[in-house]
């Protein structure tokens, strides 16, 4: 069997709910605070959620419903600009955002083994370093050898770009790492660089087409919370570095 050498985390929606209860919430907020009367639901979030990258996201909005009364001579400029001020408005939601089941176990375990960390996220560096600063450890961004994050790399998942990036600063060969993704456009990224890939659902992605994972389940699981386990094969009830390792 081969050795598991690292595993590349994901970070919105893997790490934590952080889609529907922190970016959505920050940019509505952003909106608000720039006099725009534009307020993404819970619902319609999640359909623009089909677009990687925050600032992605607004021009496909503006360019897409073509709000009315808007205008602008410098759509990137001002594209730009809405996004800083929203990943302000994220920096005060980020206390609020528990990790999901078995985040903190798992790295935990994997750091007791040997076993090295990464991070592969379209999300900004700077609300990553947040996240993970403020609902894991003061110290954890320095537990992950690479935290590949925002505009890193060219393009954005589905393109394996990030997980490239990710496996290169590691001099891991693909074969050895484990990806856990929440999205399809994630496993696609994954897929693509050539990792086998975990996916734990959300209420936002638990309807995408996961076929390319190597297992699926709503959550990592704890002892006392075990995961339901979705498609795939795994041998317990949490997700631990043997399952991990089984799925290489």
């Amino acid at each position: 069997m081969t050795e598991l050498k690292a595993l590349i985390f994901d970070v919105d929606g893997t790490l934590a709910e952080t889609e529907r209860d922190g970016h959505r919430v920050a940019f509505n907020r952003a909106f608000q605070a720039a006099g725009l009367p534009w307020q993404w639901s819970v619902a319609e979030y999640g359909r623009l959620l089909a677009i990687s990258g925050g600032k992605e996201r607004v021009r496909h909005y503006i360019e897409t419903v073509r709000p009315s009364g808007f205008e602008t001579s410098d759509l990137d400029g001002f594209v730009k600009e809405l996004h800083r001020a929203k990943g302000q408005f994220y920096l005060d939601l980020i206390g609020t955002i528990p990790l999901r089941p078995g985040v903190r176990r798992l790295i935990q375990e994997a750091r007791s083994a040997g076993v090295r960390l990464a991070i592969a996220t379209t999300s900004s560096l700077q609300s990553t370093l947040a996240l993970l600063t403020t609902v894991l450890d003061a110290d954890s961004p320095n537990w992950f050898d690479i935290i590949a994050a925002g505009d890193v790399v060219p393009y954005k998942k589905p393109s394996p770009d990030i997980y490239h990036h990710a496996l290169q600063h590691l001099e891991l060969p693909a074969s050895e790492c484990i990806a856990i993704e929440d999205t399809h456009h994630g496993l696609v990224a994954a897929t693509r660089a050539g990792l086998r890939t975990l996916v734990t659902t959300n209420d936002y992605t638990m309807g995408q087409d996961f076929r390319l994972a190597k297992a699926v389940v709503n959550h990592l699981g704890e002892p006392h919370q075990p995961f339901e386990l979705l498609a795939g094969e795994l041998n317990s009830q949490w997700f631990k570095l043997d399952d991990a390792a089984a799925l290489l």
